[in-house]
């Protein structure tokens, strides 16, 4: 039987959460680009 992928929620906000985009140029890049489409920034 296939063991299910178990999700780390502190692993996932540590690589896609807010703070961990705002620590690069391209993550903030992200962020704003979104902000331009009227997003509510809620990065995840």
């Amino acid at each position: 039987m296939h063991y299910p992928h178990r999700l780390s929620r502190r692993k996932r906000k540590r690589t896609h959460g807010f703070r961990a985009r705002m620590r690069t140029h391209n993550g903030r890049k992200t962020i704003n680009r979104k902000r331009r489409m009227k997003r509510r920034v809620q990065v995840v």
